[in-house]
């Protein structure tokens, strides 16, 4: 009997790390009912991942409206879920990463004694405020699921500590390594029209900022030290993707424009960031999946947090940690620009998220559970 599977995603990077997984599972069409359900948070970002992984929302909650608080946006989940799930038979919910509507997803879906696999499970910064609230959601999905897919060997360990036991996890990659490496291999072109004109020969610092404990005098910070970086190195090409929150967009656009050599856009389309990401020689980035997809192009990353989940991913030396300091971010991207050995030797470091078969390998554990069975909708309530 085919088993009825319901992927909950909302945001754009959880679209992207779905995609993969779902393909899978519909490859195995024999095997798995594959249902999208969409909180309809990103949706319009989120549209454009679907249509280059050639996928299609079966179900949107549409709980999302501008200026949502957290706590506004739980309520609506919680009701949103609520009914589908009691309309809608499900064997399973897999839920990506840290999200509210993850956590939210993981605790509705429970309620109901629907089985939860967890992709992207147990990161940890351990410092609750720090990604706010991304941090207290994983760790409290972490005691609701039934199926724990760790990214690399500290995501398990760190699972262990908190008493998961051995065989509910499962060590199978990054997700996010499949995704970008399925575009990068389409070798297409940034299609942006405001992009379109980049000089090919110039050294490219592609840069992103969203973080929620970012916001206010660190994002200052940042625009600070990229303008020393510009002023210091002329000769380099800058691409800030701007997230849409006006405290983010109005600050970077006060402290940046004007500059000769930094271009400002809108968030671009997934292939467009792929194409980027693998073009330039740095990324100054917050973004935790740009830690994991950029070392899969061979591109350092200095990351501007105090903290980063992605331990494995420091130990390894593929990004560094560089705060909001100004002089800190300038000073270790004008290092890095200027010592070929240690750019080198960062830019060679092996991947410790996996060669791109996370996907896979998520959806041989489900294939293989016993009798095919991975839960009983007769038991939801």
């Amino acid at each position: 009997m085919k088993q009825r599977i319901t992927v909950l995603f909302g945001t754009r990077p959880e679209g992207i790390k779905m995609a993969p997984v779902i393909r899978e599972l519909r490859r195995r069409s024999g095997r798995f009912d594959t249902t999208i359900l969409s909180t309809g948070q990103h949706r319009d970002m989120l549209r454009q991942v679907l249509d280059v992984f050639e996928l299609d929302v079966d179900h949107d909650l549409d709980v999302m409206s501008h200026g949502s608080s957290l706590a506004a946006l739980t309520s609506s989940l919680v009701s949103g879920l609520e009914t589908y799930f009691t309309d809608s038979r499900t064997d399973l919910l897999l839920v990506q990463g840290d999200t509210t509507s993850a956590f939210i997803g993981g605790l509705t879906a429970f309620y109901h004694k629907i089985p939860v696999g967890h992709i992207e499970a147990g990161l940890r910064s351990y410092d609750m405020r720090q990604p706010f609230p991304e941090e207290a959601n994983r760790r409290l999905l972490s005691v609701l699921a039934d199926y724990h897919f760790a990214p690399c060997e500290s995501s398990r360990q760190n699972l262990l500590k908190e008493n998961i036991p051995a065989e509910k996890i499962h060590v199978v990659g990054n997700t996010s390594i499949d995704a970008v490496l399925w575009i990068a291999t389409r070798k297409r072109g940034v299609r942006a029209e405001e992009l379109k004109d980049l000089d090919p020969e110039a050294p490219l610092v592609l840069v992103t900022a969203h973080r929620r404990e970012n916001l206010g005098e660190p994002l200052l910070g940042i625009c600070e030290g990229l303008r020393r970086l510009a002023e210091a190195r002329p000769e380099l090409q800058f691409v800030f993707a701007v997230h849409p929150n006006p405290r983010v967009r109005d600050n970077v656009h006060d402290r940046l424009a004007g500059l000769p050599s930094m271009r400002l856009c809108e968030p671009l389309p997934y292939p467009d960031f792929v194409t980027l990401m693998a073009r330039s020689k740095l990324i100054i980035s917050d973004s935790g999946g740009v830690q994991e997809e950029a070392p899969a192009l061979g591109v350092p990353v200095l990351v501007t947090r105090n903290v980063t989940e992605r331990v494995d991913a420091e130990e390894a030396g593929t990004i560094l940690l560089v705060g909001t300091d100004p002089d800190r971010i300038c000073g270790e991207a004008l290092r890095l620009l200027e010592d070929a050995t240690a750019y080198r030797r960062m830019a060679s470091k092996a991947n410790p998220y996996g060669t791109g078969d996370a996907a896979a390998r998520i959806v041989d554990v489900l294939d293989r559970q016993e009798h095919g069975c991975l839960g009983s909708s007769e038991a939801q309530t």
